[in-house]
């Protein structure tokens, strides 16, 4: 039994809701106020040289660290679809950004979910290369595979993640925000992708086609704005609870975290389990 790492603090109840969503606090001013006008001078003056030689970074909270380490767990799944090794340019363009002071931090967290949660190691392909890749350290079973999201296609990962987005936000999500995520990953709606090729079209297309989504546009938007949601083949196929773990494992949580999720995903586990009726209800 593989043991989980210890718990880091959780985001809030709002950052939890809106999952995936890039935290926006502003870093507290660590102004004292006025002192002695020559004392003022002297530590303006000071930091004056300090800021010119090395910018500081201002603090960061638990909440948008946890957000940037979820960010860059699923970056590392999507990326390993294709068994093609990451490079470590591509993570701080696509990832880290101005979190390039502590990166060596987040990719140790984010290595430590990947492997105690999702059975994968993160390796060196070679020493000082800067290029990573998974390895597989479990014999998953079918349902921890489908958690995972590595299970059929390379595509799989990418569905799992749309799927998590459309249920956190309440069954319902706007296309823009779904790529407002997605580009935080390295996933543009007018790049080609090496992985998904043609990102727009294998979500708004294939899946769709596939039933696994439902795409329809958003009426009285303008600019035009389309909206998704699971589709018929989604429920057969998977469920609310499969997804929220898969969510959960991404965020090193549990599924009780998100109360209101929970709640809809263990409804729905019970609809499923009832014995389905022999026909259509006779009519009175």
């Amino acid at each position: 039994m593989l043991q989980k790492p210890r718990s880091r603090g959780r985001p809030s109840s709002q950052a939890e809701r809106d999952w995936g969503r890039g935290a926006a606090e502003e870093a507290p001013s660590t102004s004292r106020g006025a002192g002695s006008s020559q004392e003022t001078r002297s530590t303006s003056s000071q930091g004056s040289r300090r800021a010119e030689a090395c910018p500081e970074v201002g603090p960061r909270s638990q909440q948008q660290l946890e957000l940037k380490v979820a960010e860059l767990v699923q970056f590392l799944l999507i990326k390993d679809q294709k068994k093609i090794p990451i490079k470590r340019t591509d993570i701080l363009k696509h990832v880290i950004g101005d979190y390039k002071d502590i990166f060596p931090d987040l990719l140790k967290l984010a290595a430590e979910r990947l492997e105690y949660v999702f059975g994968y190691k993160l390796v060196e392909l070679e020493p000082k290369s800067n290029t990573y890749i998974l390895i597989n350290t479990l014999e998953p079973v079918e349902e921890d595979a489908e958690v995972r999201g590595d299970q059929g296609t390379p595509t799989t990962g990418l569905l799992m993640i749309v799927l998590g987005l459309i249920f956190m936000k309440g069954n319902t999500i706007k296309e823009t925000e779904v790529w407002d995520f997605l580009r935080r990953l390295g996933v543009y709606p007018t790049k080609k992708h090496l992985v998904f090729g043609d990102p727009k079209k294998l979500i708004t297309e294939e899946f769709v086609r596939q039933r696994y989504l439902e795409y329809r546009r958003i009426p009285h938007t303008d600019p035009v704005d389309y909206e998704l949601q699971w589709g018929p083949r989604t429920n057969l196929e998977t469920s609310k609870m499969k997804v929220l773990k898969f969510v959960a494992k991404v965020h090193n949580q549990d599924p009780k975290d998100w109360p209101a999720q929970y709640c809809e995903a263990l409804a729905d586990e019970e609809a499923r389990a009832r014995p389905e009726t022999g026909g259509p209800a006779a009519s009175s």
